[in-house]
C-alpha cells in the first residue's frame, strides 16, 4: 500500500530542522549542514552526489546510518518539495537576479529520480532535468501538490522532502502515514522548529522504533 512519508529528515537535539537565515551561502540556514553530518558519511550521499569513496569523508558502506539512508529511496514514486527546498530565489521567476536560470541545489542530475512538486505562490513550465528528474511548480497549494504527487507515483509512496514549514502543513492537515527523523547530536538554539505547537500523540501518530546509527538516532513513528 502506497504512503506519504517523511524520511531520513534531520533535526537538532532542540527539534530544530533548519538553521536561520537561509541564503545562496546557508542553504539550509546558519549551521544548518551540521545536521546532515550522519548523511555526508555515508556511502548513499556519496554515491547520489558523485563523489568519490576517497578523499576526506570517511564513510561506511556497511554501516546503520547507510542502510537506514538507502531505505529511505526505496519505492518512492514522486517528491514534494517546499520552494524553499528547491532553492533561494524568491518572488516572480522571471524577475528575480537567477529566476529561471535558476535550477536547484543539486546540478544536472538531481538525486531525486522521479516527478518532484515543488510549492510555490510563482507559476514556472516544468523543468525536466537528467536522470528522470521533473520539476513541476505547483501554485494552487499542498492538497492539489499531494494529488498530483499521488497521480505520478502510480502506487508508489510519495515522499514529502521538506523543509520544516511543509512538513508541518502536511502533518496538521492529516496527510503522513509515517515518519523517520535522523536526530543529530548537536543543539541548534535557533531556526525552523520541527514540534512546536503539534501535539503527535493528538495527530495519531507513535514511536515504533528507535535505532543508534554512526552518527545519528533514527526514530520511526507512525500513525495509527
Amino acid at each position: 500500500m502506497s504512503k506519504v512519508r517523511v524520511a531520513s529528515f534531520s533535526i537538532s537535539l532542540d527539534g530544530f530542522g533548519a538553521g536561520p537565515r537561509q541564503d545562496l551561502q546557508n542553504p539550509l540556514g546558519v549551521r544548518g549542514l551540521e545536521l546532515h553530518d550522519w548523511l555526508f558519511k555515508t556511502e548513499v550521499f556519496q554515491n547520489m552526489h558523485g563523489r568519490s569513496q576517497g578523499g576526506r569523508v570517511q564513510i561506511n558502506p556497511e554501516g546503520i546510518d547507510n542502510k537506514i539512508a538507502a531505505q529511505a529511496f526505496e519505492n518512492v514514486g514522486a517528491w514534494i518539495l517546499g520552494r524553499n527546498m528547491f532553492g533561494p530565489v524568491r518572488g516572480p521567476w522571471t524577475t528575480t537576479t537567477t529566476g529561471e536560470s535558476w535550477k536547484g541545489w543539486w546540478g544536472d542530475i538531481p538525486p531525486y529520480h522521479t516527478p518532484v512538486f515543488v510549492l510555490t505562490h510563482h507559476a514556472r513550465v516544468p523543468l525536466a532535468m537528467q536522470g528522470g528528474t521533473t520539476f513541476h511548480f505547483v501554485t494552487d497549494g499542498l492538497e492539489s501538490a499531494l494529488k498530483k504527487a499521488k497521480e505520478a507515483a502510480a502506487g508508489k509512496d510519495v515522499r514529502i522532502g521538506g523543509g520544516v514549514s511543509v512538513i508541518r502543513q502536511y502533518l496538521l492537515a492529516g496527510h503522513i502515514d509515517e515518519m523517520h527523523l535522523a536526530m543529530s547530536p548537536v543543539f541548534l538554539g535557533e531556526g525552523e522548529h520541527l514540534f512546536s505547537g503539534i501535539n503527535f500523540h493528538q495527530l495519531g501518530f507513535r514511536s515504533v522504533e528507535a535505532i543508534a546509527g554512526e552518527n545519528a538516532t533514527h526514530v520511526l513513528m507512525k500513525k495509527e
